[in-house]
């Protein structure tokens, strides 16, 4: 019982990961299809990829949770040097938690220094990079937190929006990667592409220690009488999940499960960052106990969060790696290795890589050479 609550309280504290786009008037939405291209404008030089040739951050049109039309933000960066005949390969990113706000978003904030640093190094190995923010957050629009499909979604179009924009220097050829929350993005991405963007030619995913078992480690451990072992970067994350499912979902009752605790927190959630959200939990001492009225084995929460947020275990008819490190305190490589084997049982095939040392943030550097080579084999 100890070893699975250390389990939730490390899978509490990660998750640097995904944000969504603005609910949009139906008329006007209708008029879209995904991929195309609403509005455009220069990235500030501040938030370059080094080695970046050309870059720009736009808005383009997407499909969001209820299946309607939503606006998403991104960016694509391209690399310096001679495009090469048919246009630069195409790596879709999908970006790890940064809270709900527009402003948190990687397009306006810009990435910490290691995922600068892994997206450089994939920028000067000749990769064209298009990162999606996912759903814009309208008002009073909450993006859809870890609702797989609508980030793969978005991140699909994101490879539609970028070859509108550069049609002659981005090729139609494309792989989906992903770190941490967006490595989960990146899994129900690699299992989506080839039937929602069937005139792409997609080959293949790789997430890097993805987010998952949420589900059940919610059911199987989070309630009132959740031990204060939490610390509170894992509990934005819980209640990120929590807001991000009602959005998702607006039949879930998420007013049921909360007290005035939960309450405030939740609202909290809705437009701060997460460095704000977790020293706004460390400063009024919350803890999950503190917020819940319930077990979230009660209540519809199960029934509705297994279908948003578990990883697909079919529909994989390309390629895939998972790349987890030994010593990821945020995400223990236990989670990935049983995702790995309920995928085996499915017939998908994975390669799985684990990387002896590394934690969280260093898997991106410890598995960077194993990457190139197999994009490279993706895209020979």
């Amino acid at each position: 019982m100890k070893h699975r609550l250390m389990v939730l309280a490390a899978l509490l504290t990660t998750l640097a990961g995904t944000w969504l786009s603005p609910a949009v008037p139906a008329a006007q939405a209708l008029q879209d299809a995904p991929g195309a291209v609403e509005d455009i404008e220069p990235l500030p030089a501040n938030l370059w990829l080094d080695g970046t040739a050309e870059t720009y951050r736009f808005t383009y049109w997407s499909t969001g949770s209820h299946n309607e039309p939503v606006l998403v933000q991104g960016t694509a960066f391209l690399p310096q040097g001679k495009t090469p005949a048919g246009g630069w390969p195409v790596l879709s990113w999908e970006h790890g938690t940064v809270g709900l706000a527009p402003r948190c978003a990687p397009s306006t904030a810009g990435y910490p220094d290691h995922v600068r640093d892994y997206l450089t190094s994939m920028l000067n190995q000749g990769y064209a990079i298009v990162a999606t923010d996912y759903v814009i957050p309208g008002d009073p629009g909450v993006h859809p937190y870890l609702d797989g499909s609508t980030a793969a979604r978005n991140a699909i179009d994101m490879v539609r929006a970028a070859r509108e924009i550069f049609p002659d220097t981005v090729s139609r050829s494309w792989a989906a990667i992903g770190h941490s929350q967006g490595g989960h993005a990146a899994l129900f991405t690699t299992s989506l592409a080839t039937r929602y963007a069937p005139e792409l030619d997609f080959r293949g995913g790789l997430a890097l220690a993805p987010a998952s078992g949420i589900v059940d480690q919610f059911v199987d451990e989070v309630g009132p009488g959740t031990p204060d072992i939490v610390p509170p970067g894992g509990i934005a994350y819980f209640a990120y999940v929590l807001r991000g499912l009602k959005a998702a979902r607006p039949s879930f009752d998420l007013a049921d499960y909360l007290t005035p605790v939960g309450a405030d927190l939740i609202k909290q959630a809705e437009t701060t960052c997460l460095r704000e959200l977790t020293d706004y939990i460390q400063a009024q001492h919350i803890t999950i106990g503190a917020s819940l009225t319930k077990p979230m084995s009660e209540g519809d929460f199960a029934t509705i969060a297994h279908p948003v947020i578990d990883i697909p275990l079919a529909g994989y008819d390309r390629p895939l790696m998972i790349a987890h490190g030994s010593d990821d305190t945020d995400l223990p490589i236990e989670l990935s290795k049983k995702l790995v084997a309920d995928l085996q049982a499915n017939g998908v095939g994975v390669v799985f890589n684990e990387y002896p040392g590394a934690d969280h943030r260093s898997v991106l550097d410890a598995s960077l050479a194993d990457t190139l080579t197999y994009l490279r084999g993706l895209f020979s």
